[in-house]
């Protein structure tokens, strides 16, 4: 028994047991203080209210990496009796050999740095890079994560978006349908009006819409008028229910006559032409059995023609034809 409390504490005055209790304890104050330096981080550029600063991981991770560098150096003085500032140094003379083994990882945070200070890419914003789009969730130190229209997450390294064109779109929840309403131009405003109301029916019937639509035009063709329905819905996974329903809404009364200017429609045939037809059966000076004629031509072309101004030349009609049929004795 006396040889087990012997070796006990041969054991507790070791110097690799004083070393191995140093090492864990500034480990984990080291592992506490980089979790707090994470959580106000965070909660900082969270809550900015003058949003002012990038709210990117990028400043987040680096926080974290300095917290665990700082302590590693700590660890390795106190510990292991290690002269960090010459370590430190030798490290600078390798910086070449460093630096070209990891030049790809150094080129994407330095571009993410660039990206998140210069606020040229933040969450939330719509982009477009070469053939992918779609919004930012995040830029990391290495590289940016956007989720397109499926709900896929892309990762794009940091130095491509440096290197290739990036478009800025608009906010995902805006949309907008490019028209040609066929018509001659008469009763257009009309018109409008009514795929403006049928554009809002079917975009209430998917979601709430922040921005009603509007048509806008914007080039005269040959047969009409070419323009584009926009519109935005308060949820961004609406727009694409919301764009189908609103083109199955608007398509019939982009052709000519369609819901304007009633049964008729404001391209129905004109009256005038039967009116004309009409006058011409209904001459004065017919009688006898061509009058009557006439006069049931006349009737017809009136009853074709649908209009007041038809029915008045049909009844003058058969007055003129009555009138110059001859009595019989």
């Amino acid at each position: 028994m006396d040889q087990l409390l012997q070796q006990l504490d041969n054991l507790a005055r070791s110097d690799w047991l004083n070393t191995a209790v140093s090492v864990v304890v500034i480990l984990g104050i080291t592992a506490v203080a980089a979790r707090l330096i994470t959580h106000f981080l965070r909660r900082m550029l969270h809550f900015n209210e003058e949003k002012n600063l990038p709210s990117s991981s990028i400043f987040v991770n680096i926080g974290r990496g300095a917290v665990w560098a700082l302590g590693i150096c700590i660890m390795l003085s106190t510990s292991f009796n290690v002269d960090v500032s010459a370590a430190v140094t030798a490290l600078g003379i390798g910086g070449i050999a460093i630096s070209l083994g990891f030049q790809d990882t150094i080129s994407n945070l330095i571009g993410g740095l660039q990206l998140s200070l210069l606020r040229i890419v933040k969450p939330g914003d719509n982009i477009e890079v070469g053939s992918e789009s779609g919004v930012v969730r995040d830029v990391l130190w290495r590289h940016t994560v956007i989720r397109n229209a499926a709900g896929e997450e892309i990762l794009i390294p940091n130095s491509i978006i440096n290197k290739t064109t990036l478009v800025h779109l608009p906010p995902p929840n805006q949309t907008s349908l490019s028209l040609e309403v066929t018509t001659d131009g008469a009763g257009l405003t009309q018109k409008v009006r009514l795929i403006e109301a049928a554009a809002a029916e079917a975009a209430c019937g998917i979601g709430k819409v922040k921005k009603e639509p509007a048509l806008l035009f914007s080039e005269i063709t040959g047969t009409g008028f070419k323009g584009s329905l926009a519109f935005s819905m308060a949820d961004a996974r609406d727009v694409a229910k919301a764009k189908d329903a609103v083109l199955r809404a608007v398509a019939p009364l982009t052709r000519g006559g369609a819901g304007v200017g009633g049964a008729a429609g404001e391209d129905a045939a004109p009256a005038p032409a039967a009116t004309a037809d009409v006058a011409v059966g209904a001459l004065p000076g017919a009688a006898g059995e061509d009058g009557s004629a006439s006069a049931v031509a006349a009737t017809a072309g009136s009853a074709a023609a649908g209009g007041e101004a038809g029915e008045a030349v049909a009844r003058s009609g058969a007055a003129s034809a009555v009138s110059g049929k001859p009595e019989r004795q």
